[in-house]
């Protein structure tokens, strides 16, 4: 955005977050020009024979190196910017268990001095703090207890690149440049979050539940004694609550003095902190210009509206200081899998700005400082106590006490540890079941968001105690958990039922089949027959990961122009997973071919005006009511790229908006074309129907009519001022959103809660006679769509959002997914050496299978790194001391993971109109109770720790 007063164009661009316009821009420069126009985002080159893309939208730049991340951008690619360019750097504390006195700078000298230093006495004296979501302290006080290993204290920053370079490795690894206090011992908090979740089913599997989440609710601590959860007390009459406890404290009576006929196993199992290990470390570059007041930022981040948000909500509180009334934030490309969604780095880059003597700063973590300071995933221990018929086979009981450590920060820990606790259940049925989730806090570094979000630990937990149970029982490992799979109609633990359906019975019976556990007895035996010194072991899981978070919502535009170039723009980040091209695909259902113009992580929506307010997760009902009667109103706004959520939820979004094209736009220019000539054309002798219509090598047919190219119909569609563009919001509650619309006429409802369409302008008609709505409001045109064209946004007349209760069934979409993992065990050295691997998926259809495969064989190689490899101690030794690298940290090697041996397969899908699935965090966590389970077959013993180390497995061999 240039330095000047803002146009009008660029007022209906922005939004108004907190009294302050707030502004999402692509990079208006070189380096946008190298992200997006001509290196990254080229048009999409289709495959003539099969129709789909011959590589990903960003394919070139990845392998050529071309692609440009946030951390590639400087001052001087920014034109509007001061092409001087500050950089600036943090000291941290690295004790947490006595009281912070200040820092001693000595050692820099005066060459070396700061030009600035930024204290918590600053931000204090000018209101400049972390939004809410962060907490407190973003720099600590002197006098304080960090709140955990790595707390910042203070902002360093240098107006040339050579002193800030020096001073920096001057400083690294000092450990006399922060001064503390005596010891007093870490500092204790109460939890970040608790959860319960009580079901008692019916009859059979498909009566009613006596009790569950969903029918009743969760059960909350009534109050916290000495940072523990204290339950309420369990009575058969009382408020829900005490209903679940009485519930809860028969199963666990039960399980503690079981029927003869129960085999009941309680085990302890724990996974470990690891990195996320992004290959973009975390990073921003901010300038403060105060003669505009304008705040602009370049940060790499998976959420930018969070991170707009945000920054307004830090913006209002400083204002007497530092007068914000414009932010300006430039996302660009970046990768994550969880680390750079919610996190707090761009806080500290808006902090340095802000200090920076209005000169532009940029704040960039190198990999010791990374392995310090990013997003880790959740240590848990968990605690099952499960019971199985000894007659059946059928599990009866399952009692789970779920614990994971949080660090200092509570970030997205709660609900790490609530969907930890949903998962528990893995693939299996359970009559009744009582499973409590408590996230700590602790002086770890902040855990959050990461790969597989609390389900990797706990379903993997539970695939290695299935393999126990069928041991125990003398059965099969596939046939216990055939007789034990929950199928279609079944409810899980919350009581709800997963949409459509449940196909892990089908996933596990192709493993049942497969040479590899076929053949597993004999291959154990010619294997070690020819390899003296190791022993042979197969290992199996099978999961399904639930897909979503509960509130998603995303925005999508489609248009098609006059020659039937297809443009999509769309909420959605691309963070490396490939949402891009299989956006651009998904158009191809409804329009024939693929986008040729895709443009993402979009939050300009001028001609789709939708506002929220509220938490879609803790409001009531009634407020939810209030709310929708405003038609622009919706429970949440735009979902960050996280919880596997492009190719389900966000492909909703871009289909129905091209679908509303279709129904609206080509289908009636198709009838036009086919009624064409007396007597009403070769249409008139047949029985056309939409449901009839498919696309055929990119041509429209329909019962026998003649196939039509999309470039004629969108030629006809033009020219008859028909709907060429539309664009929608979504919004999901474990359920769509639905609202009627008016449409030329006729009441439609569709599975959005918000409508926009783009008529082209008639040769003899305005494009507003196009529309019967009797709430249309016009708006400047979109960018990138024609100029002549104007769009008209609907008001819906009934909305229908799912119901606040639907919280409380805290998952119901699942992908199924099972491993099959071959590996030998070196006796002498403890070594596992991972021969082949075979995954089988069940991921609906798949928009494009070569990006499925590429999410498969990425998270296979982190499932066999969180089993066999990385590991990081929590406190005092661990990456908080600021002396952590890849040179201590174990990232799984191509040698590690079966390159050139691993295969996969998918499910075929049910019919063409399966919806596809969210598949990208599953494809690891069958990996991990695989391993464990093949090396129980391999040397016999069972581990309950992760990750299973050679001087483990040497302590149990020697």
């Amino acid at each position: 955005m240039p330095n000047l007063p803002m146009s009008r164009r660029a007022l209906l661009k922005s939004s108004v977050i907190a009294g302050i316009s707030v502004y999402i821009a692509p990079l208006g420069s070189q380096a946008f020009a190298a992200l997006f126009e001509e290196k990254i985002l080229r048009p999409v080159q289709v495959d003539p024979k099969t129709g789909a893309p011959r590589f990903r939208v960003d394919g070139m730049a990845k392998v050529t190196g071309e692609k440009v991340f946030a951390r590639d951008v400087r001052a001087r690619d920014m034109p509007h910017w001061p092409q001087q360019q500050s950089h600036a750097f943090i000291l941290r504390a690295t004790q947490a268990d006595r009281p912070y006195q200040g820092f001693d700078l000595g050692l820099l000298g005066e060459e070396l001095k700061p030009d600035r230093v930024v204290t918590a006495e600053d931000l204090a004296r000018d209101g400049v703090a972390f939004p809410a979501f962060y907490g407190e302290d973003m720099l600590l006080p002197p006098g304080k207890t960090p709140a955990y290993l790595g707390h910042a204290v203070a902002i360093l920053i240098y107006h040339d690149f050579a002193r800030f370079r020096f001073a920096k490795d001057k400083l690294k690894f000092q450990d006399k440049v922060i001064r503390y206090g005596e010891k007093t011992g870490p500092l204790e908090r109460d939890p970040w979050g608790t959860f319960r979740f009580v079901r008692v089913g019916g009859a059979t599997p498909f009566a009613d539940d006596v009790f569950s989440s969903l029918k009743d609710a969760p059960v909350f601590p009534s109050m916290m004694r000495k940072h523990q959860p204290v339950w309420p007390d369990g009575n058969d009459h009382g408020q829900l609550g005490e209903q679940g406890m009485a519930h809860a404290g028969a199963i666990r009576k039960e399980l503690a003095q079981p029927p003869a006929d129960w085999l009941v196993l309680e085990r302890e199992y724990k996974t470990q902190s690891v990195d996320t290990a992004a290959l973009e470390p975390d990073n921003a570059n901010g300038w403060y210009d105060r003669a505009t007041r304008t705040m602009h930022l370049v940060a790499a981040t998976q959420s930018p509206s969070e991170v707009v948000e945000s920054a307004a909500e830090m913006a209002a509180k400083a204002q007497a200081a530092f007068p914000i009334e414009k932010i300006v934030v430039h996302p660009c490309y970046t990768v994550g899998y969880g680390s750079k969604d919610h996190y707090n780095f761009p806080f500290y880059g808006l902090a340095a700005a802000l200090y920076a003597d209005g000169k532009p700063v940029r704040l960039a973590n190198d990999r010791y400082e990374q392995f310090q300071t990013s997003i880790k995933r959740h240590a848990f221990t968990m605690r099952y106590r499960v019971a199985v018929d000894r007659k059946s086979g059928l599990f009866q009981s399952f009692q789970g006490d779920l614990e994971c450590n949080g660090g200092g920060r509570a970030n997205f820990s709660p609900s790490v540890a609530m969907v930890g606790a949903t998962a528990a259940q893995s693939i299996y049925y359970f009559p009744k079941s009582d499973l409590s989730a408590v996230a700590i806090a602790s002086r770890a570094i902040d855990a959050g968001s990461a790969r597989g979000y609390g389900t990797l630990q706990s379903m993997a937990a539970m695939e290695v105690m299935a393999d126990e149970f069928a041991e125990q029982l003398k059965l099969d490992p596939i046939e216990f958990r055939l007789r034990n799979a929950l199928r279609s109609g079944m409810k899980n633990t919350q009581g709800a039922i997963p949409g459509g359906a449940v196909r892990a019975d089908e996933v596990l019976l192709a493993a049942q089949a497969h040479p590899i556990w076929k053949e597993r007895g004999q291959r154990k035996t010619a294997y070690e027959a020819g390899h003296p010194g190791w022993r042979y072991g197969v290992g199996f899981a099978c999961v399904q990961k639930d897909f979503g978070t509960g509130a998603e919502s995303s925005l999508a535009r489609v248009e098609v122009a006059a020659d039937g170039r297809i443009a999509l723009h769309h909420s959605g980040a691309e963070i490396g997973t490939g949402m891009s091209t299989s956006q651009a695909v998904a158009v191809a259902r409804w329009l024939g071919k693929p986008a040729s113009d895709v443009r993402v992580a979009i939050t300009d929506w001028p001609e789709l005006p939708v506002v929220t307010s509220g938490d879609p997760y803790l409001m009531s009902q009634e407020e939810q009511d209030k709310l929708s009667a405003n038609p622009r109103w919706s429970p949440a706004y735009v979902s960050p790229a996280s919880a596997t959520n492009s190719a389900y939820y966000y492909t909703h979004s871009t289909r129905e908006a091209a679908r509303v094209i279709f129904m609206q736009g080509l289908w009636p220019a198709a009838l036009s074309i086919w009624s064409q000539g007396i007597g009403g054309g070769q249409a008139a002798p047949l029985i056309v129907r939409v449901e009839d219509a498919r696309w055929v090598d990119g041509k429209l047919t329909a019962g026998g009519l003649q196939p039509l190219p999309l470039e004629q119909l969108a030629r006809t569609a033009h020219e008859q001022g028909l709907v060429t563009g539309a664009a929608v919001h979504v919004f999901n509650r474990w359920q769509w959103s639905e609202a009627d619309f008016e449409i030329n006429g006729q009441m439609v409802r569709l599975p959005i809660d918000g409508l926009s369409l783009s008529y082209a302008p008639k040769k003899d008609a305005s494009a507003s006679n196009n529309t019967s709505s009797t709430n249309t409001t016009n708006s400047t045109p979109s960018e990138g769509a024609a100029p002549d064209s104007s769009w008209h946004v609907l008001d819906r007349s009934k909305v229908y959002i799912p119901p606040v209760q639907r919280n409380n069934a805290a998952v119901t979409y699942y992908s199924a997914l099972a491993t099959l993992i071959e590996l030998a065990v070196h006796e002498a050295s403890g070594q596992v050496s991972v021969l082949k691997h075979h995954s089988i998926m069940e991921c609906g259809t798949q928009l494009s299978p070569e990006l499925v495969s590429g999410q498969l064989q990425g998270g296979v190689a982190m499932g066999i790194g969180h089993a066999l490899h990385e590991y990081l101690p929590l406190y005092e030794e661990g990456p908080g001391n600021g002396t952590w690298n890849f040179n201590r940290y174990h990232l799984p090697l191509a040698r590690d993971v079966a390159v050139w041996t691993q295969t996969g397969q998918a499910l075929p899908p049910l019919s063409e109109t399966d919806p596809p699935k969210g598949i990208a965090e599953v494809v690891m966590i069958p990996v991990v109770g695989a391993i464990v389970n093949g090396i129980a077959h391999a040397i016999g013993h069972r581990f309950t720790e992760l990750p299973v180390t050679p001087q483990r497995i040497q302590e149990v061999l020697t």
